[in-house]
């Protein structure tokens, strides 16, 4: 364990500073046999979240299976700390999936963070495992448009650093926000990201897991 779920809003800032620092970006991605995608739904009514994680066999990405989660919301929602509100019930799925994959799609941004340990960066240093941050919408900084074609891209900056990639994933289509979680440079979490985004705008574990989490709200 990183350290204790149970913090004030001040206290998941002060971590965030502290273990941005520990993010790396040297793995080196063992044989592609399985990929997986998590995602996190909320049910109102009961203040429960449905965190659901599907593995897919690459390079077909054919779903093999998946595992959910439901549990009682553990934080309240604080823009900027989605990790500690998302993280336990997600990590509550990867113990009932209880199988191997290499590499590990979030719904959720990574170093495109106000304080660059979004929460793609947090599951994957918890887990010491590659982790690519997919954001539908942009958390922070600024961006030109990138071109209609699929696979173009541009910077998506902060403060003038580069911190994701507006990338195009489908010709039309809005862009999809791309930033390094744990393990992998940008170019490779942008790379791989159009290898498992074959025909729609999200990638294709992301998108299997959020219509499951959908389906058990």
């Amino acid at each position: 364990m990183l350290h204790d779920w149970n913090l004030t809003p001040r206290e998941a800032i002060a971590l965030q500073k502290e273990l941005r620092t520990s993010i790396r970006t040297d793995l080196v991605l063992p044989e592609v046999e399985f990929i997986a995608g998590v995602d996190v739904a909320y049910v109102k009514t009961t203040g429960e979240s449905v965190a659901t994680i599907c593995r897919l066999a690459y390079p077909g990405l054919e779903l093999v299976d998946h595992a959910i989660a439901r549990l009682r919301t553990p934080f309240p929602y604080v823009p900027g700390l989605l990790s500690f509100r998302e993280i336990p019930p997600i990590l509550e799925a990867l113990r009932r999936l209880a199988r191997p994959f290499q590499l590990l799609f979030v719904d959720g941004h990574g170093r495109a963070h106000p304080r660059r340990f979004g929460i793609a960066s947090h599951l994957g240093l918890w887990l010491q495992q590659p982790t690519i941050g997919i954001g539908k919408s942009r958390l922070v900084g600024s961006f030109d448009e990138p071109g209609q074609t699929r696979g173009d891209r541009s910077e998506l900056r902060d403060r003038g650093e580069v911190i994701g990639s507006v990338l195009r994933t489908r010709a039309g289509v809005k862009p999809i926000f791309v930033s390094v979680g744990y393990g992998l440079v940008l170019e490779d979490c942008v790379e791989w990201t159009l290898r498992v985004t074959p025909r729609f705008r999200l990638p294709e574990p992301i998108r299997q897991a959020d219509r499951r989490a959908a389906l058990n709200k």
